[in-house]
């Protein structure tokens, strides 16, 4: 497998540098009426979420410095048949930074969607999750498999680390890797963190009409919670938690953005990733950067409806 320095750059860097469609408000607390839903009453220093429609629960998380937005095409599709329920990360995309000021966020955040699904009595929610959000549905879905009734991963491999070392790479060995990427990204002047993050998602994003919102985010996401996020996800590793994963779980991946970096290949990669989870579906969507939803919509959608719909 290829394991190189660029692929980090282009590859695994673009995939937890997500950011999404401009935020709700710039505070990420007002302006929610205009968009049709509203804050669930729900009391967290890690997430508020916003809630809309009526139908079986569905909870979308996005990924790192991404706002609730990124899914807004796909609520509008699901609009009459579900009840969408996003999750806005605090300290991305113009939310207080708050409880995640500092130390893991994607643990503890995954802890507070359990919580919220228990309080609020949802049953066997489906839980979509893109980048750093398919992090955190893979850890909802292994730590509380009784919460789950569906899990879709969009553009996610359960250890990013594995890109930022040799074949044999673990979640300890990768630590100092992890550690000079935080102190890097976390001390960067912001304007120099700002130039590095907008040109990790433009090449996210092939639709280049889509990528004015992202980038936006990008500038209102707290920096030292992007960058505590970033060293979590690499030194995170839920290969050997996913097989006490019990709900359906299904996979949309696009090809690594390295031209190295075949299908053939990337498919080994997330079938590699995968293997302790042998009942996953995994299905590579073509034609598509990091934002599968945002580049390719209609795609997105018929597998999205299929999966919610599957008995």
């Amino acid at each position: 497998m290829i394991r190189t320095a660029s692929i980090l750059a282009s590859g695994a860097a673009a995939l937890l540098l997500a950011a999404a469609q401009p935020a709700l408000a710039q505070d990420g607390h007002v302006n929610h009426a205009a968009h049709g839903h509203a804050h669930a009453a729900f009391a967290s220093d890690r997430i508020h979420v916003a809630v809309e429609g009526q139908g079986p629960d569905v909870i979308f998380i996005p990924g790192l410095s991404s706002s609730p937005a990124v899914w807004q095409g796909t609520v509008d599709h699901l609009a009459g048949r579900y009840r969408v329920h996003r999750i806005h990360v605090q300290g991305f995309a113009g939310a207080p930074a708050e409880g995640n000021a500092t130390g893991p966020v994607a643990a503890p955040v995954a802890e507070e969607i359990a919580r919220y699904i228990r309080e609020q009595g949802l049953t066997k929610p489906a839980v979509v999750g893109h980048s750093m959000g398919g992090t955190m549905g893979m850890m909802l879905a292994a730590r509380h498999p009784d919460l789950v009734g569906k899990l879709m991963v969009v553009d996610m491999i359960p250890f990013m680390g594995a890109m930022f070392g040799p074949p044999g790479t673990t979640a300890e060995s990768v630590k100092p890797v992890a550690d000079q990427v935080y102190a890097g990204q976390s001390s960067a002047p912001r304007e120099q963190y700002l130039t590095q993050a907008k040109a990790a998602v433009t090449g996210m994003i092939k639709t280049e009409a889509a990528r004015t919102g992202p980038l936006a985010d990008v500038e209102t996401s707290d920096q030292q919670v992007s960058a505590s996020a970033f060293r979590e996800l690499i030194v995170t590793d839920l290969r050997p938690e996913l097989g006490k994963i019990t709900a359906p779980v299904e996979v949309l991946y696009v090809k690594f953005n390295d031209p190295r970096m075949t299908d053939a290949i990337t498919d080994a990669i997330y079938q590699m990733s995968f293997s302790t989870l042998p009942g996953a579906k995994l299905k590579r969507i073509d034609d598509s950067a990091h934002f599968i939803m945002l580049d390719q919509p209609t795609a997105f959608y018929s597998d999205l409806d299929a999966f919610l719909s599957a008995k």
